[in-house]
């Protein structure tokens, strides 16, 4: 699988995948930067440190070693004047947090259910104003009705014009969650060029474009580089602890000077399911140059 995930991927030959000279798209999921100092990483508190509590895994991750948080939707149900403590003491900036996801992973997309989506957008809307967070994910939901597609693209459009904030969309594997509407790069493309608004981006998870394109992740990224706003980090096929080393898959220490190369600044999202200590693993991450 690692070979197949590098086919085309030497650090110096990137023309394959057009990607040589693409400049990153002004609008981003930012606050921190990868740059000449090393790359940056936050913590996606959805999926690491779940053994605490939800303000405890704040204080856990600044323990990691992280540059910056990204939430899933727990922010929604915490106490506002505690979340805000536990931000000040981390010193971590909030890169986006997700809209209430529920048993259905979201209701953007599903026909009917427009209503709860404003709602559920506004409430992720105020809470990442009140934090300091520039980004929301709006999430799809588990449907193929037939109007799923001009129910989304609704919710999307509210999206852009209740908030200021970056909006971003992901496409999802159909192995992590069966029946996620959105589940297809050049599906979020079309719905990204369509719509044609500058604060409309990708969320690309690596974990998931692997999974999409059989383990050409590059060619992945290629398809959609200029509406990337967030990238997110696992290993594949397991979703457990990206690594570095030839024997990783993906060697990360590969891939993401390749997606810096690619007009990626940065931050890397770390959305996996640890095996190990997650301190040492925001160390291993550390040492790719």
């Amino acid at each position: 699988m690692a070979d197949a995930l590098f086919l085309r991927q030497d650090r110096g030959g990137l023309e394959d995948h057009g990607l040589r000279g693409l400049h990153a798209a002004p609008a981003r999921c930012a606050g921190v930067r990868s740059n000449e100092v090393g790359f940056r990483f936050s913590a996606n508190t959805g999926f690491l440190f779940k053994d605490r509590p939800f303000l405890e895994r704040i204080t856990a991750a600044k323990a990691a070693g992280f540059d910056a948080l990204e939430f899933h939707d727990e922010a929604q149900s915490a106490d506002p004047s505690a979340l805000a403590d536990a931000l000040t003491a981390a010193a971590l900036p909030v890169l986006g947090i997700n809209v209430r996801m529920g048993d259905t992973s979201g209701c953007a997309a599903i026909p009917g259910a427009a209503d709860q989506a404003r709602r559920d957008i506004d409430a992720a809307a105020a809470v990442a104003s009140r934090i300091g967070a520039t980004a929301i994910h709006v999430v799809a939901g588990k449907t193929d009705d037939v109007g799923a597609d001009a129910a989304y693209r609704a919710a999307l459009d509210y999206a852009l014009g209740a908030t200021d904030l970056i909006i971003l969309i992901e496409p999802i594997s159909k192995i992590a969650i069966p029946g996620y509407f959105l589940n297809g790069m050049d599906q979020a493309r079309t719905i990204i060029e369509e719509i044609d608004h500058p604060r409309l981006k990708i969320l690309f998870d690596c974990y998931h474009a692997a999974a999409l394109t059989d383990g050409d992740i590059l060619s992945a990224f290629a398809s959609v580089a200029p509406w990337v706003g967030h990238v997110q980090i696992a290993a594949y096929p397991g979703r457990d602890e990206p690594r570095v080393g030839a024997a990783a898959s993906p060697d990360f220490a590969r891939l993401l000077p390749a997606l810096a190369a690619g007009g990626y600044p940065g931050p890397f999202g770390c959305e996996y399911r640890p095996a190990g200590d997650i301190a040492a693993c925001v160390a291993d991450l550390r040492t790719i140059a």
